[in-house]
């Protein structure tokens, strides 16, 4: 509505002070405000809306209309926030109690899943336990009945030996030449039954045969307890005096990255591998049980895992070559084949998929080197062996990345 429809609607203006006294006045020019302006969004008079107002142009409306439209957006709003209320209230009686009632139930069956799998873990190793101790008695039984046997079979044999050389010794002192001369065939026959009574010889049947308490399934869950915890994981370093010129070592001296062209401004030095793209950790192990983790997921090509301080690093032969000399015992991967090497031997490993990290447990204890799959929890390959002297963690990288992590 226009400010000119609006002053020909009211007639005459009022003057100031007319109206009705209850209503609220313009503070400009005393009228009753009985209509509204969209623009300023606020009640305003019919002289705020004539030519010369404030609102002369702005879109007019009565104010009346103006409170009406507000009260049916009221009862609108009034309305939607009754149904809200009653879907709330219903929420809250009927679907609360239920999403409750159905945690206390989930959680239930979950806690009693756990406890079952739990029950069915420990279950299991309780009968491994006691299958293993009883191989392991067996064999302890099995041994000492062979040294048992050992030990009667060479008592006997002392006693004959005993009987013998005092016949012997006894026709030595007393008997003449002409009856020495005829018990001669005698002294063939105690003679040769001498002989016929072997030297002791050494005989793995009085060893204790350690291997009565390997299990597979023992290795596996004793390697995924240690690497689940991961409490004892070594803060293993690479040594810069001993990285190849064909690999870079990042600062934190975790990660070996492998350039095919050789370096000229590392120095070299005897403890520096000249040839394959080798490098040794700082810190060996003598003692004890040692863990580490390394990521291989951006490489195709590198090796892992220990060797003798003692392996040469010069020249391209065998000797300096990680897995074809006997200071060094390596998991290895070139494109999609996997291998475990040591002194020129290679065993292939069928493994399924190619591991993003590579976890290394050491055990000196037992002398068991232990490769391991953090992500499936599987081990990969367990070797045994009487490690000679202390050991480093060595690498070996030919195609981008590896890194130790920590």
């Amino acid at each position: 509505m226009s400010a000119e429809s609006v002053g020909q609607g009211l007639g005459p203006r009022p003057g100031p002070g007319s109206g009705s006294e209850s209503e609220p006045l313009c503070p400009e020019h005393g009228q009753a405000l009985r209509w509204f302006c969209c623009s300023e969004r606020r009640p305003v008079c019919a002289a705020c809306a004539e030519l010369g107002g404030r609102c002369q142009g702005h879109r007019i409306r009565p104010a009346q209309e103006r409170a009406e439209e507000l009260r049916n957006k009221i009862v609108d709003q009034c309305e939607r926030l009754q149904l809200q209320s009653a879907s709330i209230t219903k929420y809250v009686t009927e679907v609360l109690p239920g999403k409750n009632q159905g945690v206390v139930s989930t959680a239930s069956a979950v806690r009693e899943l756990v406890i079952q799998r739990l029950g069915l873990v420990r279950s299991l190793c309780e009968t491994e336990e006691q299958r293993l101790l009883e191989r392991v008695h067996g064999e302890e039984e099995r041994a000492h009945q062979s040294i048992l046997t050992q030990r009667v079979h060479w008592a006997e044999a002392l006693q004959k030996l005993d009987a013998i050389r005092t016949s012997l010794v006894d026709m030595l002192t007393h008997v003449d030449d002409l009856q020495l001369i005829q018990k001669e065939q005698e002294i063939f026959e105690r003679t040769e039954e001498a002989e016929g009574i072997l030297d002791p010889q050494e005989s793995k049947k009085l060893n204790f045969n350690e291997k009565c308490a390997r299990s597979p399934l023992l290795t596996q869950l004793w390697a995924t307890a240690v690497f689940g915890s991961l409490s004892g994981t070594e803060d293993v370093r690479i040594d810069e005096k001993t990285v190849s010129p064909f690999l870079q070592l990042s600062d934190d001296r975790r990660t070996l990255t492998f350039n095919a062209k050789k370096s000229k401004s590392r120095a070299d030095g005897p403890e520096r591998f000249d040839h394959w793209p080798n490098a040794l950790a700082t810190t060996s192990f003598l003692a004890g049980m040692h863990v580490w983790m390394v990521n291989v997921q951006n490489s195709c090509a590198y090796k892992v895992g220990v060797a003798l301080g003692q392996l040469p690093r010069k020249g391209s032969g065998s000797d300096s070559r990680l897995g074809h000399n006997t200071f060094s015992w390596v998991f290895s991967r070139y494109d999609q084949e996997f291998c475990f090497s040591h002194n020129g031997q290679h065993e292939p490993l069928g493994l399924l998929r190619c591991p993003a990290q590579l976890g290394v447990l050491l055990d000196l204890q037992a002398q068991e080197l232990l490769f391991y799959e953090p992500a499936s929890g599987m081990v990969l390959h367990t070797h045994r062996a009487c490690f000679p002297g202390p050991l480093f963690p060595v690498f070996a990288v030919a195609d981008q990345t590896i890194s130790v992590v920590h």
